[in-house]
């Protein structure tokens, strides 16, 4: 059995190595980048196991993708090789020392193509939990319905499901997103969202006021992911608070990919409440410390050289 089941469009990504403008760069790392993947990576990372459903390229950037993917023990088997469409790209350079800036080449992508026909329906019946977010649906009509085609299928099987907002304001407009993600939000068991995120699907008070109004939509676990200042979880009508960990920040991408795949490993687990949102903050700092999207991510041993206080009720 596969523990989390996720889908969507992983990249390959180039990292330019000077701060500055990009046009001045002349070298770059090449690595591959998605937030589903990210946290598919993430969960295998803290012991799991967890199955991919993309499209990549029939290219050597989308045989990167696979290979990478398939080096840190996800399953993908189920990937599609698009012979007409390439690879997306991402572009992540450092304007300053603090400033990241990325940009995304993914129009008409092979990952944009992901249709409902790519979809494995006993991979996801069979699996214990289906994790989406809110960039698949915003890349084509197509790709929309194989994420509600992928939540169809897990509902009726009795599948959790999980989703985070990760609202990308190039994809589309907020109006349009808020929409469509309400309608997907409605079927999920867990939510993940940046207050800003959350503002996009509801009105509220504050994280804590946020996310009651996230829960009357229909998820039992609510996550607002508060970066640098930590995380409110509601969870079955209790509130609980997390402070950040102390670390220095290199890169912040990735940081809420990793903070979902640390609550999602131990929610999965069966941790307490407590422990399972220690360990995403925990995933979370591991992700900014280093660069790249998800090569920091924490394995369980690397969880305990962080020290912090623990998670609180209120």
């Amino acid at each position: 059995m596969t523990d989390l089941v996720t889908l969507g469009e992983t990249m390959a990504l180039f990292t330019a190595r000077r701060v500055g403008l990009l046009r001045h760069a002349r070298e770059f790392d090449l690595g591959v980048g998605g937030a589903e993947s990210n946290v598919a990576i993430g969960v295998t990372r803290l012991g799991l196991r967890a199955a991919w459903i993309g499209r990549v390229g029939a290219d050597e950037l989308g045989e990167l993708v696979r290979s990478t993917l398939t080096g840190e023990h996800v399953d993908t088997s189920r990937t599609v090789l698009d012979p007409d469409a390439p690879t997306g790209l991402m572009i992540k350079g450092r304007r300053t020392a603090d400033l990241v800036d990325v940009g995304y080449y993914r129009s008409a992508s092979a990952g944009s193509r992901l249709h409902p026909d790519d979809l494995d329906p006993e991979l996801i019946r069979s699996a214990r939990l289906l994790h989406v977010t809110g960039i698949t649906p915003a890349l084509s009509a197509s790709a929309r319905e194989a994420v509600r085609a992928a939540v169809t299928e897990a509902r009726a099987a009795g599948v959790p499901v999980s989703m985070d907002v990760n609202y990308r304001r190039a994809l589309w407009p907020p109006a349009e997103a808020s929409a469509v993600l309400c309608e997907i939000v409605k079927t999920v068991d867990v939510l993940f969202a940046t207050e800003a995120e959350a503002r996009l699907l509801a009105d509220g008070e504050g994280p804590a006021g946020l996310a009651s109004a996230l829960t009357a939509l229909g998820p039992r676990h609510v996550l607002i992911k508060l970066g640098a200042r930590g995380a409110v979880e509601l969870s079955d009508g209790t509130v609980r608070q997390a402070a950040p960990y102390p670390v220095t920040e290199l890169d912040p991408v990735g940081a809420g990919d990793a903070f979902a795949a640390g609550w999602l490993a131990d929610w999965l687990e069966g941790a307490d409440p407590e422990r399972r949102l220690a360990t995403a903050c925990a995933a979370g700092a591991f992700a900014v410390t280093a660069n790249g999207d998800w090569e920091s991510l924490p394995r369980r041993a690397d969880l305990s050289l962080l020290t912090r206080s623990e998670a609180v009720d209120r």
